[in-house]
């Protein structure tokens, strides 16, 4: 497995087919994608696709520095095997090193056994953001030095 930092359209399509099904492509465009601070990750299999994606921006969460990252997703033919988690860990790395004390995410309540794998906790109410409106939980991971 390959990791990355790549442009937004090298992930563009794992992320609205997973993230987006049945949706217009325009739903999977992150305002946040344009911003100076925001990096994209890529994870390739050992054929050179892209079978997972990730996306941090800045984001302060109470007060603290910190990175949110959005449409984190794995091609369906390869979950389990270890490619969410290694985008998601090395955006964890990268925004650590940029100065992040928290990482964060609006996350479906569908992975949340995934997050808490990682070391993410939920935190506050069960919420359903459109344009999904599947159930969510924002999930915290303090840095540690």
């Amino acid at each position: 497995m390959r990791i990355e930092h790549v442009p937004v359209e090298e992930i563009f399509d794992l992320r609205w087919s997973v993230l987006r099904e049945g949706l217009p492509r325009e739903t999977a465009v992150y305002s946040d994608d344009a911003l100076p601070d925001t990096f994209h990750l890529a994870a390739y299999d050992p054929d050179g696709r892209v079978a997972g994606c990730v996306s941090f921006f800045p984001d302060e969460l109470d007060g603290a520095p910190a990175y949110r990252f959005r449409g984190m997703a794995s091609a369906p033919d390869v979950r389990g095997q270890g490619y969410g988690a290694a985008v998601l860990r090395a955006g964890i790395a990268e925004a650590a090193a940029r100065g992040a004390d928290l990482i964060w995410c609006n996350g479906r309540t569908s992975a949340q056994d995934f997050y808490e794998h990682l070391g993410f906790a939920p935190t506050g109410d069960l919420f359903h953001p459109a344009p999904t409106h599947t159930p969510h939980y924002v999930f915290t991971y303090k840095v540690t030095r």
